[in-house]
């Protein structure tokens, strides 16, 4: 036993002397303190945080939201923009009866102006190039004058026969 009571003799002294001093327990303390407030802050910065991701998720999935409503609203705008631009098309081939058809074309409204102008430019230019042509032949009012039947080139049955009819016959 002298050899076990020499053992904790010893073990008390190196805990003694290893053991804080007062002075080292407060700056200790004092340091678990810091410790523990810096440790609170961070879990409030952290909770905070978390808090804000919540808010920035939600705000997000109202976005997602807007923009599908958005986007079902756009798609309806679109169609009734076909629909429209479609109508316009028919009303203007049939306010212009003159013009074909298949001539006036368009996706958009601009595009069927357009042609319309394009069109209604060559239909102009071939109404005067026809009235030109018109003007250049002219006809004679009234019946043309009677003039004989020509013999020439008649063999003799037909002479006698245009001569017969001339002279009031029969043939």
């Amino acid at each position: 036993m002298a050899e076990n009571e020499k053992e904790e003799t010893q073990e008390t002294q190196e805990t003694q002397n290893t053991a804080p001093e007062p002075e080292d327990l407060e700056a200790i303390k004092a340091e678990l303190e810091e410790e523990r407030k810096a440790k609170a802050s961070a879990e409030a910065a952290l909770a905070e945080k978390e808090n804000r991701i919540i808010e920035l998720e939600a705000s997000l999935s109202e976005a997602k939201t807007a923009s599908e409503a958005v986007a079902a609203e756009l798609s309806q705008v679109k169609e009734a923009n076909v629909q429209a631009v479609s109508k316009y098309l028919d009303v203007v081939r049939s306010a212009n009866p003159t013009i074909p058809q298949d001539v006036i074309v368009g996706a958009t409204i601009e595009e069927i102006d357009a042609s319309l102008a394009k069109a209604t430019n060559i239909a102009e230019a071939v109404k005067s190039s026809l009235e030109a042509q018109a003007k250049e032949t002219k006809v004679p009012a009234g019946a043309p004058p009677r003039t004989e039947i020509s013999v020439e080139g008649l063999s003799p049955r037909e002479k006698i026969a245009a001569g017969i009819q001339q002279k009031g016959g029969t043939s």
